[in-house]
C-alpha cells in the first residue's frame, strides 16, 4: 500500500474554494429558476386579466352599439317629443 500524501494548506484552500464555488453556482441557479418561475406565473395572471378586460370591453362596445342603433335613437326622440332631421346627423368613423 502506498502512503497517502498529505495535502498542503494551499491545496486544501483551493479544493475548498472549488467546492464552495460549485455549491454557490447551484444555489444561484436554483434562486434564478425560482425567480423566473415567479415572473412567468405573474405574466400568465396578467394575460388572463387582460383577456377578461378585453371581453368586458367587447361586451360594452356591443351594448353601446345596441343603444345607439337608429331604432333606439328614434324611440328616445319620440319619447322626448323631439323631431328627427336627417341632415343634422354626423357620422364619425372609428
Amino acid at each position: 500500500m502506498r502512503k497517502r500524501k498529505k495535502l498542503s494548506k494551499g491545496e486544501r484552500i483551493l479544493y475548498f474554494m472549488g467546492f464552495l464555488s460549485v455549491v454557490l453556482v447551484l444555489v444561484v441557479k436554483i434562486f434564478i429558476g425560482a425567480g423566473i418561475g415567479h415572473y412567468s406565473i405573474s405574466v400568465e395572471i396578467l394575460n388572463k386579466r387582460i383577456a377578461n378586460q378585453e371581453k368586458k370591453n367587447e361586451s360594452l362596445v356591443m351594448q353601446v352599439d345596441e343603444l345607439t342603433a337608429f331604432d333606439n335613437v328614434k324611440k328616445v326622440i319620440d319619447e322626448m317629443g323631439l323631431t328627427y332631421h336627417n341632415e343634422n346627423i354626423i357620422i364619425i368613423d372609428r
